[in-house]
């Protein structure tokens, strides 16, 4: 069976999380590391890289600075009925670790890379399974 972006959101059922525009850094990354993810959705996305990059700048303090600051505008996304494979090449090809998966114009949730990775290999242990079968002489 060839999963699709809606499978992996499914067996993730974890809720997009999203952040107001004045939201402070420290704000988004406390709520971040509660919840254990690596991005948050505002106007744009802010991510983990983001405040990387911010860390960089003397001037930088997360109690003040707010996330609309430093996040990203240009929001790349997948349709929801997208197989695992395209899913790789949108991460491959765009050098990033967070997709958002769009359903009817509008955002269904959040995929990270590891997700994707997860998906491939429940596949491929799934089609190694049937044509295990297919062969055995059992």
């Amino acid at each position: 069976m060839k999963r699709i972006a809606r499978d992996i959101l499914r067996e993730k059922s974890g809720q997009m999380l999203t952040v107001d525009m004045e939201a402070t850094v420290y704000q988004a990354v406390k709520i971040m590391t509660q919840h254990r993810v690596g991005a948050i959705l505002v106007v744009g996305i802010w991510t983990e890289r983001d405040l990387l990059h911010r860390t960089l700048d003397p001037q930088f303090d997360p109690r003040t600075e707010k996330v609309s600051q430093s996040m990203t505008r240009a929001l790349i996304s997948a349709h929801v009925d997208e197989q695992v494979l395209q899913l790789y090449d949108k991460f491959l090809g765009r050098r990033i670790r967070h997709l958002l998966i769009e359903e009817g114009g509008e955002y269904a949730g959040l995929l990270s890379a590891g997700d994707i990775m997860r998906a491939n290999l429940q596949q491929r242990s799934e089609e190694y399974r049937a044509l295990n079968e297919m062969v055995s002489l059992e």
